[in-house]
């Protein structure tokens, strides 16, 4: 099955990108060419670097492209959009956003955009080589780890260049780090079903059997047309290497609650709903309705659909099946 158009656009297309970017840099020649028609040329050169970035926002060149033709412009506010939209894929941090105050865009934009990249590289090699190129390894890591806490990784892109860098430290061999970092992905993006699969498959392979079972019991739920966790099922009680038949139960509620339960606590740490609910919960007035319900209905009018989806997953769990249409709106809130 293929995934729906949102998907597509969201998946880096390398060579696409370098398409629609050498035809901007045709456009920009153009435009410094013919002084009559640098109206026009301009426009498609603009259009084109556009459609780069949209293609491939993992390609640095990309965002430069359509910098440089924003300063050609003399467009202080599109190129101040352009580096709020590149902090948005660099995981919204705070420092990066408070360099957005009260400065000139067309002096000190293009230098903010290199600063930017320095720190950040979009490119998972490179960065991963400067992570082995300063102090130690270990500290670097846990540094990284420590800043990855207050990121906000809503962003479909964010989840992808900061997956791609945890893939990193796995294959390196830092799996527990892997591992906790995911969870602080899949918390802010929970329909992310190939890190879901990536991090079953790892559990799988440490002999966490409850823990790979419950992230391919995600995956099969997000993604129906696929059975991962019915393939790991037959895996574990299908006769092997001539030993008896595995005897193995899926996990507990309990443990299934917990885990969710896990899963919300890290998707509040942007959520915009938590003083509200507090307040609902104090508010002596508070009708009889199920307060889970009132959660729900407050968590998704606030747009917080990462913890409205693991809340309505912790309760159809608990055999709540009321939240099965939540658990519909989270999705479709969330994208799916």
């Amino acid at each position: 099955m293929t995934q729906d158009s949102g998907d597509l656009l969201q998946h880096p297309r390398r060579n696409l990108g370098n398409r629609y970017r050498s035809q901007a840099q045709k456009f920009v020649r153009l435009a410094n060419m013919d002084e009559s028609r640098f109206d026009d040329n301009i426009a498609w050169a603009e259009q084109n670097a556009r459609q780069a970035i949209l293609h491939d926002f993992t390609d640095e060149k990309n965002w430069r492209c359509l910098a440089d033709i924003k300063v050609i412009l003399s467009d202080g506010e599109g190129l101040y959009a352009l580096l709020e939209d590149i902090f948005s894929v660099l995981g919204r941090d705070p420092d990066n956003i408070e360099q957005l105050q009260d400065i000139d865009f067309l002096k000190l934009g293009l230098e903010l955009l290199e600063a930017a990249f320095s720190r950040d590289p979009l490119d998972p090699d490179v960065w991963w080589s400067n992570m082995n190129s300063e102090k130690t390894i270990e500290s670097n890591i846990e540094a990284f780890s420590e800043r990855c806490k207050k990121l906000d990784f809503t962003d479909q892109r964010a989840n992808i260049i900061f997956g791609r860098r945890i893939e990193r430290l796995r294959d390196s061999g830092y799996t527990l780090e892997f591992i906790q970092l995911s969870k602080h992905l899949l918390a802010h993006r929970p329909h992310n079903h190939e890190l879901w699969m990536e991090l079953g498959r790892l559990h799988e392979r440490r002999g966490e059997i409850d823990e790979a079972w419950m992230c391919y019991d995600h995956v099969q739920n997000l993604r129906q047309h696929i059975s991962p966790r019915d393939d790991f099922l037959n895996r574990l009680t299908s006769k092997m290497d001539g030993k008896e038949q595995t005897q193995w139960s899926k996990p507990s509620v309990e443990k299934r609650d917990e885990f969710l339960r896990q899963m919300m606590e890290l998707s509040k740490r942007v959520s915009k709903s938590e003083d509200n609910i507090q307040h609902a919960y104090t508010d002596e007035n508070v009708d009889s309705k199920h307060p889970d319900l009132s959660r729900l209905e407050l968590l998704i009018s606030n747009e917080d659909f990462s913890e409205a989806f693991f809340l309505a997953r912790r309760l159809i769990s608990q055999g709540e099946d009321w939240a099965t249409d939540w658990l519909e709106t989270a999705r479709v809130g969330l994208g799916e």
